[in-house]
């Protein structure tokens, strides 16, 4: 089975952070971290190059595969700001409706910047996420 090529490494989140242009959008990885940082209760780690993860969870799928991967995350790319959160929480298209404009996948948000969205309802969002993925994976870091 391949192993997933995105792993947590020992990479600076601050200096990432500061890496990130234009400045709007490193404000907004900055308020994010603090968001995501206090909701997980977490701290920050660097997944591959380019993405800042809070916690850890072990998945294993029916098929057989499985892996570990972040509670909730996100990541600064070029047209919008990804956030990683799990999808098939209770009550969610009622937040998504609430939370402004976005685009949705799965298992990601994409918000161009966060000014476009409610603080708040992404914070209802990102804690419900985190509560049904350590009900669902009991083998929670």
């Amino acid at each position: 089975m391949a192993e997933l090529k995105t792993q947590p490494n020992d990479q600076s989140v601050e200096a990432f952070i500061e890496s990130i242009e234009p400045e709007w959008k490193r404000d907004d990885a900055r308020e994010l971290l603090k968001l995501l940082g206090n909701i997980s209760g977490e701290k920050a780690v660097m997944w591959g190059d380019s993405i800042v993860g809070f916690g850890n969870y072990h998945y294993k799928y029916e098929s057989g595969r499985e892996g570990d991967w972040f509670l909730a995350g996100f990541s600064p790319r070029k047209t919008s700001m990804t956030i990683y959160m799990m999808a098939g929480f209770e009550g969610q298209d009622i937040l998504l409706e609430q939370l402004g404009k976005h685009k949705k996948s799965v298992g990601c948000l994409y918000v161009k910047k966060l000014a476009d969205v409610d603080i708040k309802v992404l914070a209802q969002m990102t804690k419900k996420s985190i509560e049904m993925l350590k009900k669902r994976y009991a083998d929670y870091n």
